[in-house]
């Protein structure tokens, strides 16, 4: 079974860290770019971080820029976003999502995707 799990969500305090991870089952991340996803309550979804293949190109959304750090691990088959700083308006459930891609991009399409992790900040 094809398979992405996410962990390392929870309840953190305004200025506070999380680091997420993704993990995949039943498929080898190498050939895929992965990105994370957001939304929160009310919201629509919010593409927030990706990574190509080699983990070489980055990208992020304006709001986490400085904030948040994308990588991977691919001996291990997990990406993980760490999240400094963190801020109220970053109460969401954050996604991964997987997209086969051929050349070494970063991308925010989805083949595969998770089923969340909760990320609260709040005092």
């Amino acid at each position: 079974q094809l398979q992405l799990v996410e962990s390392g969500g929870g309840l953190v305090q305004p200025g506070g860290s999380l680091r997420l991870s993704c993990a995949a089952s039943g498929f080898t991340l190498d050939y895929y770019s992965i990105a994370w996803f957001r939304q929160a309550p009310g919201k629509e979804r919010e593409g927030v971080s990706c990574i190509s293949r080699s983990g070489y190109t980055t990208n992020y959304a304006s709001s986490v820029k400085g904030r948040f750090t994308i990588s991977r691990d691919n001996a291990k088959n997990t990406v993980y976003l760490q999240m400094n700083s963190l801020k109220p308006e970053d109460t969401a459930v954050y996604y991964c999502a997987a997209k086969k891609y051929y050349s070494d991009s970063c991308s925010y399409g989805i083949d595969y995707w998770g089923k969340g992790t909760l990320v609260t900040v709040s005092s």
